[in-house]
């Protein structure tokens, strides 16, 4: 016969509720290791603190749900500004410049930059449409969602103050429909390597990127 292992014994107990039932004073009779020393406890001690764990544990989540609640709200509140700001933006010719410097003040983004393209031929002397090469638009109309992550040295960041600050970027595709091809990149750069990393969603990143191309979107011919 095959010698009983510790699985056998604990499929027998987790298979036979009853057992405990009938040798209840081994519940008593149990002692344990402490996690936190070497001392022996009761079952009944060693559940109570499991227990006393998993409401730790479970006070952490719900701090952190509070937490991210809380900054969700301010994002939202800042995100409204932001949009009210382009409702009632007047200047056309200057409305590229008002959206990354709205994206500055209110996401504190330390740098941000705008290019556009395909563009009313009476904005073609300003700015934001000069030095844009044909890789960079195949590069935004290749992109499905915002790019987040590390700045791989990307040609974009040449239309930043500071491109060498730039330790990670989103760059965000402007466009007038999904399967629509881009007419415009948004650049959002930090010195923080992890201010834009490979782990974080993109949800807020497409909503701005929609509010801003409905905006820009009177620019084009």
């Amino acid at each position: 016969m095959n010698p009983i292992t510790e699985d056998d014994i604990a499929n027998y107990l987790a298979n036979t509720p009853d057992f405990f039932e009938r040798h209840a004073q081994l519940l008593a009779e149990v002692q344990l290791t402490s996690p936190h020393g070497q001392r022996a406890v009761s079952l009944q001690e060693r559940q109570a603190e499991m227990l006393r764990e998993k409401i730790k544990a479970l006070e952490h989540r719900i701090m952190d749900m509070v937490r991210h609640g809380t900054e969700n709200v301010v994002t939202a509140d800042r995100l409204q500004r932001w949009t009210l700001s382009l409702l009632t933006w007047r200047d056309l010719r200057g409305l590229p410049w008002e959206i990354i410097k709205g994206l500055h003040q209110q996401f504190m983004v330390p740098q941000t930059a705008i290019k556009l393209w395909d563009l009313d031929p009476a904005y073609a002397a300003e700015g934001y449409t000069q030095g844009v090469s044909d890789d960079v638009k195949a590069l935004a109309t290749s992109l499905t969602t915002p790019y987040i992550g590390l700045n791989a040295g990307f040609e974009a960041t040449a239309w930043l103050n500071e491109p060498q600050q730039a330790q990670s970027l989103a760059l965000i595709p402007l466009r007038t429909a999904a399967d629509a091809p881009a007419f415009g990149l948004l650049v959002l750069a930090s010195p923080d390597p992890q201010r834009y990393n490979a782990e974080m969603g993109t949800d807020f990143l497409e909503r701005i990127a929609q509010l801003a191309s409905a905006a820009l979107s009177r620019l084009r011919a």
